[in-house]
Order: structure tokens, then C-alpha cells, then sequence
């Protein structure tokens, strides 16, 4: 289903709400957004929970207000003030636009310190709020495109379509190194996640079992196949089956009336399968 999550709440917050509205504890969401941070939150229940993996490597568009003139320890609002400068004057509109198209393509970012990534094994927020001075490794992402919608100093707001692991916050704080007055995320809105949109999301608090997206849905850039009676025994039991059409990537295989069988892998002339949704008998 599709959430549009409140200012303040964690996306473990919208997760605990949408277990207590529809009763079951299978519940889980692909993609964190940042508790000040709204926008969509793409939540997954019973089965689809294992889907997850395919719905985060999405491309996502987000809008963002980078706030120039202030740098803080977890480069968004919410945190400690570690640097200010106030310039004589402000860049203009044409060279902050011409600064963010370096940023498009593949790249590396060192994600923020208070993130969710692992350091030792634990997540690297819980690290930095405990004191320690963190500098996490840098990572390859991906930046698709980004837009300028308004420059009224100090603050760019911009939409920008990005790949998995690429974080908004990172981009404002090296958009501000680079343009030598720093930078942080001070506001921030995911609108898309591949083709669902905020534009059809619900409030956590609205959740009913009527809002639940069928699994075979949820993967709508993946190819399809059909399978007969006797390919989704084989599939139940998680035995690969023979490509009507050869193809090599992964893909959603389907039951004649469109139910979603698995997650499979094709090589070779064969189906693999990854996610097996209907274990055999």
C-alpha cells in the first residue's frame, strides 16, 4: 500500500500504525525516509513483505529545500550547527543550476553520519548520537536528473530523481561544499517510488485491508511470463522452469489468472526462482 508519511513519524512509526489497523505483525516498508521527512512510503504486508528488494531498487523522485549558509552534523534541519557563513553575495539561479547538473550520473557519496547504514554492525545514528566522530565510506550511486524550481536565497528548492542508496541530505551537503557555502537539507518530500506516486498515498491512520496492493503490482518494471498448471508446481516447489521466450534478467511470473507465482531470475533459457509466492502442496 501506499502511505504518505506525517512529518515526525519514523517509518517504523507508520509500520507499528498499519500492524495495529489491519492486526497482523507481517508488515514492512521498502525505502526509510527520515523522521522529518514526508512524503511516500511504500508499505508491504503478509507475503509482499518479501518483495522489498525489488521495490527499493526503484528509481525515487524526491523535492528538496537546500538551505545554504548553515552546515549541521546530520546535514538536514534537525541537527547541530557545525559551521555558518553568510557571503556577501549569493550565487545566482543559472550557476546553482549548472552546479547541481554535476551531480547527475553515477558517482560516489559518503552517506551522512547519522544514517542507517551499519558500522561494526550497528546502525551508524545510533554510532554519532552516542558521541563518536563517524566518516563512513563512500558509496557508488546513482543521480538520474535533478530540476531547479526556485532559488530564493538562502534556499534551492529542487526535485531530483535518484537511484537506491543515493541520499538527499548527502547531495545538499556536497552541493554546498562545492559551491563553498555550507549547506544542508531543511526540507524534504519523496513524490515517487518508480510509478507509484504521493498523489495516491493515505494517511497511516486511514489504513484499511481494502488499500492493499495485489503483489504482482508491486513489480510493474519487471518482465512477465505466464506459467501453466504444471510450470507452477514446479515453481512451488522452487524448481526452475523452462522460458517460453528467452529472456536474461529477472522477472514476475504469473498464474493464468494474473496471481503473482514468484520472483525469478531467467538465464539460460530457464526461470529461477528468487521469491516463491504459492509453495507447492
Amino acid at each position: 500500500m501506499l502511505i504518505d508519511k506525517p512529518a515526525g513519524w519514523t517509518s517504523h512509526d507508520v509500520v507499528a500504525v498499519v500492524r495495529r489497523q489491519l492486526g497482523t505483525r507481517e508488515v514492512g516498508h521498502a525505502g526509510t525516509l527520515d523522521p522529518f521527512a514526508t512524503g511516500l512510503l511504500v508499505v508491504l504486508v503478509g507475503k509482499a513483505t518479501r518483495l522489498a528488494r525489488f521495490v527499493e531498487r526503484m528509481p525515487k523522485q524526491y523535492q528538496a529545500v537546500v538551505r545554504f549558509g548553515v552546515g549541521t552534523d546530520t546535514d538536514d534541519r534537525t541537527g547541530r550547527v557545525t559551521s555558518a557563513l553568510q557571503p556577501e553575495s549569493w550565487p545566482d539561479r543559472d550557476a546553482l543550476r549548472a552546479l547541481a547538473a554535476e551531480f547527475v550520473g553515477r558517482q560516489a557519496q559518503r552517506p551522512p553520519a547519522f544514517s542507517a547504514k551499519h558500522v561494526a554492525g550497528i546502525r551508524s545514528h545510533v554510532l554519532a548520537r552516542r558521541g563518536q566522530v563517524l566518516e563512513l565510506p563512500e558509496v557508488a550511486v546513482e543521480i538520474h536528473g535533478i530540476d531547479v524550481l526556485d532559488w530564493s536565497p538562502p534556499d534551492l528548492t529542487l526535485e531530483a530523481t535518484v537511484g537506491r542508496g543515493t541520499y538527499l541530505r548527502a547531495l545538499a551537503r556536497d552541493l554546498g561544499h562545492r559551491s563553498g557555502i555550507p549547506a544542508h537539507c531543511a526540507e524534504l518530500r519523496r513524490m515517487s517510488v518508480g510509478p507509484f506516486t504521493v498523489r495516491a498515498a493515505i494517511a497511516p491512520l486511514d489504513v484499511t485491508p481494502d488499500c492493499l496492493i495485489p503483489p504482482a503490482a508491486l513489480l510493474p518494471e519487471l518482465a512477465t511470463a505466464t506459467v501453466d498448471d504444471a510450470g507452477s508446481r514446479e515453481i512451488g516447489f522452487g524448481r526452475r522452469v523452462a522460458q517460453e521466450h528467452r529472456y536474461d534478467g529477472t522477472g514476475a511470473l504469473l498464474a493464468a489468472d494474473g496471481r503473482l507465482l514468484a520472483a525469478a531470475e531467467g538465464h539460460d533459457g530457464w526461470w529461477h526462482p528468487v521469491v516463491v509466492f504459492e509453495p507447492a502442496p
